[in-house]
């Protein structure tokens, strides 16, 4: 059975084109939405992907109505494929994983993605190494002061007050308090 999806960004834009061109291209239903495409919960394709079943065929006019990045493409086509089913793009020829011309491109595509992300993770951590050598702090900040943590420091070492009584003082837990 072939499903189609047609998606459109705002309440002022209409899908009825979108489902003309599926309904002629054999969708026997077409899920429809208004939502943007940098939505990941998109109600209606998740309900698109969930009937598929082994066999079946989900259908966008473009690649853009379903993803609005590779990674977003590679997750919904993941699921897609989980479920036995194929998916094809009416204007990208080449988004067709019914045929192993397809597959192909979209394997190398996922590629290139795994690439990437790799990249930008090497990148990131470079980053992070640099500025903890520049003596820069990573994380949150801390909630004392350095003079507020000796003086919590002092007073818990007279035992005088518990670590909640001490916390109250700074307006902090007493498991700040007892990590000093």
């Amino acid at each position: 059975m072939i499903y189609g999806y047609a998606r459109v960004s705002t309440d002022g834009q209409s899908v009825a084109a979108q489902v003309a061109q599926l309904t002629d291209a054999g969708a026997v239903k077409v899920f429809r939405e208004t939502a943007s495409g940098a939505q990941t919960d998109r109600r209606e394709l998740a309900r698109a992907i969930k009937a598929l079943e082994a066999g079946d065929t989900l259908l966008v006019t473009r690649l853009d109505r379903l993803a609005r990045s590779t990674r977003d493409l590679l997750n919904t086509l993941a699921q897609i494929t989980e479920r036995g089913a194929g998916f094809k793009s009416l204007a990208d020829a080449w988004a067709d994983t019914t045929t192993a011309h397809g597959r192909l491109m979209l394997t190398v595509l996922g590629g290139l993605a795994e690439f990437e992300r790799e990249l930008i993770r090497a990148r990131t951590s470079e980053g992070k190494k640099r500025a903890k050598d520049r003596g820069q702090h990573m994380g949150r900040p801390p909630k004392l002061t350095q003079h507020q943590r000796a003086e919590a420091v002092t007073r818990r070492d007279k035992g005088e007050e518990t670590l909640a009584e001490i916390g109250r003082t700074y307006n902090v837990s007493p498991q700040t308090i007892g990590r000093l």
